[in-house]
């Protein structure tokens, strides 16, 4: 896993949020162009990666954003 930055839109609604350990995730929806992301932010290390989801494996992949993104 790469370090990269988070983009958050403005539009962005989050769905759901958690942090545990330092790592927090958040599940975001996009109205305008209707797209699920997954977005993860690791205080520890520093990293952070976000990724596009199907809104079928958007909780799935919000309970487990790490294999969702070896994925990627």
């Amino acid at each position: 896993m790469t370090s990269t930055t988070t983009v958050v839109h403005v539009d962005d609604i989050e769905l759901a949020a958690r942090r545990n350990s330092g790592v927090e995730v958040r599940l975001l929806w996009r109205r305008e162009d209707d797209v699920c992301t997954v977005a993860v932010n690791d205080d520890v290390t520093g990293e952070a990666f976000e990724v596009e989801v199907t809104r079928e494996r958007a909780l799935d992949a919000f309970y487990h954003p790490f294999a969702y993104a070896d994925a990627a």
